[in-house]
């Protein structure tokens, strides 16, 4: 058990970029997830968050009717194939300070997604995942820890 697909998430929940921002919301509350990978039939075309909605649509006063997740949605993925090694992602997801990856396989097509939860529950290492989040999670500039 040392390839990602051994951990990983399968048959994930997706949204189509034409979706509302709302259907994505509720997707987010119903599976108490914090992102869902947008694709356009099984190929990913973008990832929408929580924050992507709070920041880029609420924020901003669109309506979560009306307001596709195209709009909000990050374009620029990063991913990784099922067939990598947990040791190759975890370093990806702690030099990119990301918690969690869409898994596509080597035609591009989305089969899963890993979380650092993932890792943690199924993974060989349970050290590494703890070193892992807290690389990920070391503060950002500036610091707002003093009000």
């Amino acid at each position: 058990m040392n390839q990602i697909c051994d951990v990983m998430t399968r048959n994930v929940k997706v949204l189509a970029p034409s979706d509302s921002i709302r259907h994505a919301a509720e997707c987010m509350d119903e599976l108490n997830v914090g992102a869902v990978p947008v694709c356009d039939g099984d190929r990913v075309v973008g990832m929408v968050t929580d924050r992507d909605i709070a920041v880029r649509a609420v924020a901003a006063g669109r309506s979560a009717d009306s307001t596709p997740v195209s709009d909000v949605m990050s374009e620029h993925v990063r991913w990784c194939y099922d067939d990598q090694s947990i040791d190759e992602v975890m370093e990806e997801m702690c030099d990119s300070q990301i918690r969690r990856l869409p898994v596509i396989d080597h035609e591009r097509h989305l089969v899963g997604i890993v979380s650092l939860g993932d890792v943690a529950a199924r993974g060989p290492d349970q050290r590494r995942v703890g070193e892992a989040l807290k690389e990920i999670s070391s503060p950002s500039e500036p610091d707002r820890t003093h009000h």
